[in-house]
């Protein structure tokens, strides 16, 4: 199935349209409300092929990839994936990716616009190494569903393999006329889910097979709108929004997840382990519940102040029904990091707001 086809797809389900650095996604399919209800409770299917997508081929491929990230890429076995960070010499961050290993290749899942840097930093470090750079996009969809019954819908497929059991495992199936299919373990916002990539041509057919599945568990498609909400009330940070290339990884709390202790070297290794043994960072990435109603949210790059300084600014803003108000991210000095900090957001279109950190996630 092409773009277009896909895109008009969608829009026979009553897609609303939105773009992610210049990407397209469906923000809806009507009612945000009923599609984050359905994520809450059941099942959601969402289209993330906006997402980049591609492989690193050649005897050499995993040498390379594991000097260029923070995790440990080496370790990996086959059917095995994990989260990392790119950073640069000095520390800071390029971005993010997931990175699964297939037995003769590298898969790598990263955020809409940050492809093609990444995949032109990793060719600039191809010297005689044998090792080939893929875009994947055009070969390969990503369907995504979530939710605490994603297993059940994953089940309805009747793909003829269990679910991996760990997160970022993953399994290759081939049902009849569908092509090869990766099945990852993928619980990507805070709650059971799992993805597939999926050949372009077989897209439509899957997508369309899995949405039935979901909906006999009582749930449907959705969009960005709910995934969004969810990822913010699950306190996960997002590489564009609650990190940048200003960021190191500890200060956007990721290097539980992404950096491996115990590797050797990799660019921008040596600061991250001089950080971590000598020294803290200044502002760190803390969860903030705001004192507003759902119609006077600030938004992000509103500053924090704490005894009349600023000290930071948000990243994600949200109006949270099931956190009970309005919850936010954003970055805040060493000295404001406690739980129960009282701070003010100072808002360009709602003044000044009362503000507090408090522990993540928003919604257990």
């Amino acid at each position: 199935m092409d773009l277009l086809s896909l895109h008009e797809l969608h829009a026979s389900l009553g897609a609303v349209f939105g773009s992610i650095n210049g990407v397209e996604m469906v923000e809806h399919y009507g009612d945000p409300s009923a599609e984050y209800r359905a994520l809450r409770e059941s099942a959601a299917v969402f289209d993330l092929g906006f997402r980049g997508r591609f492989c690193l081929t050649g005897a050499d491929r995993v040498r390379l990839l594991h000097g260029q990230v923070t995790n440990d890429v080496q370790g990996l076995k086959a059917g095995q994936g994990c989260y990392t960070a790119v950073v640069t010499n000095k520390g800071r961050m390029q971005c993010d990716a997931f990175v699964y290993a297939l037995p003769q290749e590298l898969l790598l899942d990263v955020e809409p616009g940050v492809s093609t840097a990444f995949r032109q930093r990793l060719e600039h470090h191809i010297i005689a190494d044998d090792v080939q750079v893929v875009d994947a996009a055009p070969y390969y969809g990503l369907l995504s569903v979530q939710g605490p019954r994603a297993a059940e819908a994953v089940a309805g497929l009747e793909l003829g393999i269990e679910p991996p059991a760990s997160a970022l495992g993953f399994s290759t199936v081939s049902p009849a006329g569908l092509g090869e299919i990766y099945l990852v373990n993928q619980p990507r916002i805070g709650l059971p889910g799992f993805e597939m990539f999926v050949p372009t041509d077989a897209q439509g057919m899957v997508h369309d097979r899995l949405l039935a599945s979901a909906k006999a568990q009582g749930g449907c498609g959705a969009g960005w709108s709910a995934f969004e909400l969810a990822r913010i009330e699950a306190a996960v940070p997002r590489f564009g929004v609650d990190m940048d290339e200003s960021n190191l990884p500890p200060e956007a709390g990721i290097e539980g997840r992404a950096v491996s202790l115990d590797k050797g070297c990799y660019i921008g290794q040596e600061i991250l382990a001089r950080l971590r043994t000598y020294g803290q960072v200044t502002r760190a990435l803390r969860g903030l519940r705001i004192d507003c109603v759902s119609g006077g949210l600030p938004v992000r790059g509103d500053k924090l102040r704490y005894e009349g300084r600023d000290v930071g600014q948000l990243t994600s803003v949200a109006w949270s029904d099931s956190a009970g108000g309005a919850i936010a991210l954003g970055y805040v000095r060493r000295e404001c990091f406690r739980s129960g900090t009282e701070l003010l957001v100072a808002s360009a279109s709602r003044g000044e707001l009362r503000a507090r950190i408090v522990d993540v996630p928003f919604v257990r």
